[in-house]
């Protein structure tokens, strides 16, 4: 999909998986008594956006609420010192929630309109083909770097339990055993960092990573 196809509301304060060029669409947890390592079907997906200067920060209203239930672990690792990190965790499972919940109207709402349409579309196609996700889901990021548009990318690891399951294939959507690498470049507002954009997630490799859920 487009990455400046601008969604209806440029309201932001929070977050956050799914689509990127090179990322995979999460899901969840398979149902207990299935297997879920044979074949997989299409996984929804956007492109990553390319500025052209530097990014127009989101309109912001009233701060978001996270879920009151712990629905994603996200875990910083080295770099919870980074504040940029730190707003993708405060942000990370308002993000996970509308994947679950197979609804975008809190991102459209509360998120930039550049990351609203890089997800969006993921979550139509999940909702459309019967596709689900259920807590608790796993992410560990392992780094983060500033970018030339004035973001700062962090590169995350979301285990195979934070990928959409297909009931009617029996199988994940993405079948990622290590799990799958997701970037998501933060930017900085006077609300603090929120979720920009997804970018490309070529180089990161998430073989090694060991997942606290």
């Amino acid at each position: 999909m487009r990455r400046f196809a601008i969604p209806a509301a440029l309201v932001g304060v929070l977050l956050l998986s799914a689509c990127g060029k090179d990322s995979n669409d999460g899901g969840l947890p398979q149902p207990a008594g299935e297997s879920g390592t044979t074949t997989s079907s299409s996984t929804p997906s956007a492109g990553p956006s390319q500025p052209t200067s530097a990014p127009t920060l989101p309109a912001t209203t009233t701060q978001p609420t996270a879920p009151a239930a712990k629905q994603v672990i996200v875990q910083a690792g080295n770099y919870a010192s980074n504040p940029a990190v730190q707003g993708l965790v405060t942000s990370y499972p308002l993000y996970f929630k509308a994947l679950v919940d197979r609804d975008d109207t809190i991102l459209k709402q509360r998120f930039p309109s550049f990351f609203y349409a890089d997800v969006a579309q993921g979550i139509a196609d999940a909702k459309r083909n019967g596709w689900v996700m259920k807590p608790p889901g796993s992410v560990v990021v392992v780094g983060a770097h500033s970018t030339k548009d004035g973001t700062v990318a962090v590169q995350t690891c979301r285990s195979q339990t934070t990928q959409y399951w297909d009931p009617k294939a029996r199988n994940w959507t993405v079948v990622t055993p290590k799990g799958s690498p997701e970037v998501i470049e933060m930017v900085q507002t006077g609300m603090g960092w929120l979720p920009y954009r997804l970018a490309t997630s070529k180089g990161v490799n998430c073989a090694g990573v060991h997942y606290p859920a």
